[in-house]
């Protein structure tokens, strides 16, 4: 038969007579389709056996047990109530079947189970008062023994004690996963907040700019209207009549693009990105934390663990660099997602990156000036 070849294999559907595209002509695309025709064809429901060969339109759901099941399957065994799975024999419902994510059902099992203790073990960085403390935390969550141990819970290994340990630490700490759960909604309701408010004053702005257009076509068929009747009755120079009219339209189109300016952004809710600013500021601040009294420092005997312990960011700084981002309105200089916060914590992350770094030997003077050779044609800049 032109244009079929037969694939000789032990599976029914490679026994099968495929039509070859002109693209698959190739050894990479001819290789890589009867990759993805074999993996297709191994599916089959572990119950009732049937392949994707017999039902083109198989679906296979994973349980809570994480055993595979077609929907033909899961509605004659489900559809009148709980009942064993005819695999494991756990008592299961219809609406704990879900569509499969990762290939491997070992792994889809691993993320199902941190993805249930995630919501019980919900600690976050505000909950400590220092990252050490919240290090510490996470290692003693994954430590075999103390909380809880995933791997137990993944591998069917002492799974009711691993489960009372659970249980009891839940217990224990009911009200700060609730004060948690709390927390992460209003954050992530803050965050749609801001997502509505950043469309509506897009929204605005380009209504504005749209109105702003408008009036300066009208004022410019204004302005030439104004020429040419002047031109008509009076008796000055032509270069004159013009340069007056042209002067008195910038005028009138400067105090009408200038009486709302801001007045519709302002009232979309221009001014909330300060608010908002707050907000996330809120979820680092630690409620009762101590004052750290202002002792010299003894290297190699301190508790610094991170550079953010060497420095307190402020709400503010006197900056000239970023004075100009700041004074944005339109926020052409944060489209990137540029955050000045983010630029004054760099800088001082590096400035207290260099405090032990032993100072420069031997410099007289503190102005060091760099002598360019007669035959360098580099321009080296003196350092201040």
């Amino acid at each position: 038969m032109a244009g079929f070849r037969a694939r000789p294999s032990e599976s029914r559907a490679q026994r099968l007579l495929v039509p070859i595209r002109p693209e698959l002509q190739r050894p990479k695309y001819k290789a890589r389709h009867l990759q993805s025709m074999e993996e297709s064809m191994d599916d089959q429901c572990p119950v009732c056996r049937s392949d994707r060969y017999l039902n083109p339109k198989l679906r296979l759901l994973v349980s809570s047990c994480y055993h595979k099941m077609c929907e033909s399957c899961i509605d004659r065994l489900f559809t009148l109530g709980p009942a064993p799975c005819p695999i494991c024999q756990k008592v299961l419902r219809k609406l704990a079947f879900s569509p499969q994510t990762f290939e491997d059902l070992d792994v889809e099992k691993e993320v199902a189970i941190r993805r249930r203790l995630a919501k019980e073990f919900n600690k976050c960085h505000e909950d400590f008062d220092d990252l050490r403390s919240y290090n510490d935390y996470l290692e003693e969550v994954e430590d075999i023994g103390k909380f809880f141990d995933p791997f137990n819970l993944i591998n069917n290994i002492d799974v009711p004690e691993t489960e009372a340990r659970i249980a009891t630490y839940k217990a224990a700490n009911a009200a700060l996963t609730a004060l948690n759960i709390q927390r992460e909604e209003a954050y992530a309701l803050a965050l749609k907040e801001q997502e509505e408010l950043d469309r509506k004053e897009r929204e605005a702005r380009a209504a504005q700019l749209a109105h702003e257009e408008q009036l300066e076509r009208e004022e410019k068929e204004r302005e030439q209207r104004e020429i040419i009747d002047k031109l008509e009755t009076s008796q000055k120079d032509a270069r004159e009549v013009v340069a007056k009219s042209r002067a008195n339209a910038a005028k009138r189109l400067a105090s009408a693009t200038g009486t709302g300016a801001g007045t519709g952004l302002a009232s979309m809710g221009f001014g909330f990105g300060a608010e908002y600013a707050k907000l996330l500021k809120t979820r680092t601040t630690k409620k009762g934390a101590a004052l750290v009294p202002d002792e010299p420092h003894v290297p190699l005997k301190d508790d610094w663990y991170a550079y953010e312990d060497l420095y307190v960011l402020k709400e503010g700084y006197d900056d000239v660099i970023s004075e100009a981002v700041r004074k944005d309105r339109e926020g052409i200089m944060r489209a990137g997602g540029y955050m000045v916060h983010e630029a004054w914590r760099r800088a001082l992350m590096s400035a207290v990156a260099g405090l032990d770094v032993a100072p420069l030997e031997g410099l007289d003077d503190p102005v060091v000036q760099l002598e360019v050779q007669a035959d360098d044609k580099d321009v080296v800049m003196a350092t201040a």
